[in-house]
C-alpha cells in the first residue's frame, strides 16, 4: 500500500517519508495515543503497540532511493538510531497527520504533555517517599 500524501522530512541525518493515517486508523492513533503516553495513566503495551501503528505510516529512504517501511518492531530498531530519533519522527508523523498540530502547536503540546507527565512522575515518588520512610513500628519507649 502507497503512502497517503507522503512527506519527505529529515531527522537527525537521516531522511524518512511520512504518510497520511487512513480515517479510521488515524481515529485510533490520535485517540490512544496522548493517554497512553502519560505515567500512572497510560499502559506501556498500548503505547508501544500505537507506537508501532503510527510508525507503519513512516518509510526509511535508502541511500540508493528504495524505502523500508517501519511496520515492525523489528524495523523500528534497526532504521532509526535512538529512541530520541524515534520520538523526534513521531512527533513529525503527529505534526504532518494533525492540523492541529500544525505551525509549532505540536511543540505547545508536547511541552503540556512533558509538564503533565512530569508532574504524575513527581507525584508517584513523593508518595514512594512517603511511605518508604514511615517507619514499621513506633519508637520504644525504653
Amino acid at each position: 500500500m502507497e503512502l497517503l500524501e507522503p512527506k519527505d522530512v529529515t531527522i537527525d541525518g537521516i531522511t524518512y517519508k511520512i504518510g497520511k493515517f487512513p480515517a479510521v486508523a488515524g481515529r485510533e492513533i490520535i485517540t490512544k495515543y496522548p493517554l497512553s503516553n502519560i505515567p500512572r495513566v497510560g499502559d506501556y503495551a498500548v503505547s508501544e503497540e500505537i507506537m508501532l501503528k503510527l510508525m507503519s505510516y513512516v518509510e526509511r529512504v535508502l541511500p540508493d532511493g528504495g524505502a523500508v517501511r517501519l511496520a515492525t518492531k523489528e524495523l523500528v530498531n534497526n532504521h532509526v538510531p535512538s529512541w530520541e530519533t524515534l520520538v523526534k519522527l513521531e512527533a513529525a508523523a503527529l505534526e504532518h497527520n494533525c492540523s492541529f498540530f500544525q505551525n509549532g502547536k505540536s511543540s505547545a503540546f508536547l511541552a503540556k504533555l512533558g509538564v503533565l507527565a512530569q508532574q504524575k512522575v513527581t507525584e508517584i515518588l513523593t508518595g514512594l517517599l512517603q511511605t518508604s520512610s514511615r517507619r514499621a513500628k513506633p519508637r520504644s519507649g525504653n
